[in-house]
């Protein structure tokens, strides 16, 4: 739908979304996909809060932020697969300029409370092995909430920036997405105004939001990594080295996938593989962090069978 605009152009009403208009056959497949991966990632999630919640055990800041990072999961997944699914099963791509707005904004401020969160897990990995005669007194309840809450408020005034810089372009040539989300890159790729404002922000905020956390996560761990190999109990030493390379290749796989799409320039915008980065960062990570944060970890197993043990026998039997 467009309505009449000045100047000779046409402001649109609405977007389409057409990341899946080359395939013809198998949506019905491509839905199922998306629908299993979106229930795994919010039972997943939710069990992970559920337990974090309930399990006294697992009242530590660690456990805090993986609780933060689950609910950040489930709202993160929630924001583009209903919307896929809808549109695979109704084959109708279209998305309000309201709607697209609003997906951007929740896309992007989750995707800066995320990196910031990665960050302060690894920090308190970082006390917890390399400091621990110090750990209670930087990692404390006050310090963690605080941590948290940073983390939240970068993720929105991100968003704020770029959203608002997003959507005062005009878009008076086509109203068509080559994506199946709306996302900044694909917008500025059909704006028909100035866009080397928003590329300025989305790499100078870029550097801020995405690639500061990211070194200095990756920085926390070459010290973990470094009082791992130092330990001289090999068997505990090799199963903390798993543990980190999990979590690094979770840390890799976001942070790689969401500053290859927001830092760099239009002119090396590719649809296929956007398309290929954008599920990276918004569908497969979310629903691989409760497999490699959380499920892999023997206090959180065994606090979720005792949590499904005194549930299926409420009365002790």
């Amino acid at each position: 739908m467009t309505l009449p605009y000045s100047e000779n152009k046409t402001s649109f009403t609405e977007f389409m979304l057409l990341g899946f208009d080359n395939i013809k056959q198998g949506k019905g497949f491509l839905f199922v996909i998306f629908l299993m991966l979106y229930t795994i990632c919010f039972l997943g999630n939710s069990f992970i809060i559920t337990v974090v919640l309930l399990n006294q055990t697992l009242q530590t800041p660690m456990y805090f932020f993986l609780g933060n990072l689950s609910f950040l999961d489930i709202c993160y997944i929630s924001v583009t697969v209903p919307k896929i699914l809808t549109d695979l099963w109704t084959e109708s791509p279209s998305i309000s300029f309201l709607g697209c707005e609003a997906q951007v904004y929740f896309l992007v401020t989750l995707v800066g409370t995320e990196g910031f969160l990665l960050a302060s897990m690894a920090l308190d990995r970082y006390f917890a092995i390399c400091r621990p005669l110090t750990y209670t007194n930087f990692m404390n309840k006050g310090i963690c909430l605080k941590m948290a809450l940073m983390s939240w408020t970068c993720g929105f005034l991100n968003a704020s920036v770029h959203t608002a810089l997003t959507f005062r372009l005009s878009f008076c040539q086509s109203n068509r997405i080559n994506h199946f989300f709306c996302d900044i890159p694909p917008l500025l790729s059909i704006s028909c105004s100035d866009t080397s404002v928003n590329e300025i922000a989305l790499l100078t905020v870029g550097v801020f939001v995405g690639l500061s956390p990211f070194f200095f996560t990756l920085v926390s761990y070459v010290f973990i990594l470094h009082a791992i190999l130092s330990n001289q109990q090999k068997r505990q030493s090799h199963k903390a080295i798993s543990t980190c390379a999990s979590h690094l290749t979770v840390v890799i796989l976001f942070y790689g996938s969401s500053i290859f799409t927001y830092v760099r320039p239009t002119s090396s915008y590719s649809l296929e593989r956007d398309q290929l980065v954008g599920a990276l960062y918004s569908i497969l990570t979310p629903t691989l962090n409760p497999l490699i944060y959380s499920l892999r970890n023997k206090e959180v197993k065994l606090a979720m069978r005792k949590l499904i043990s005194t549930r299926s026998f409420p009365c002790g039997i």
